[in-house]
């Protein structure tokens, strides 16, 4: 059960993004949502979900690695 939640978390911003792609391909070849008024506005907000999106599934592999202590300690002195 506990890995169907991991992935649910991590499948729902890769959608996301991918919507995000797609409205920053859309808004290029000048297919754009009556949402929005110009191709501009639907091209940066498809840039903020891809980011937000990448950016949270990126910061979740992190916390995972950091919680199981698979990442290096790179600030750690030697004593």
């Amino acid at each position: 059960m506990i890995r169907f939640v991991a992935i649910a978390i991590v499948f729902i911003p890769g959608i996301i993004a991918a919507f995000g792609i797609k409205l920053m391909r859309d808004s290029i070849f000048n297919e754009f949502y009556p949402l929005f008024f110009y191709p501009s506005i639907q091209f940066i907000v498809g840039l903020l979900l891809f980011l937000g999106g990448i950016g949270f599934i990126g910061g979740f592999i992190v916390h995972r690695d950091r919680n199981k202590q698979k990442l290096k300690q790179q600030n750690k002195r030697r004593d």
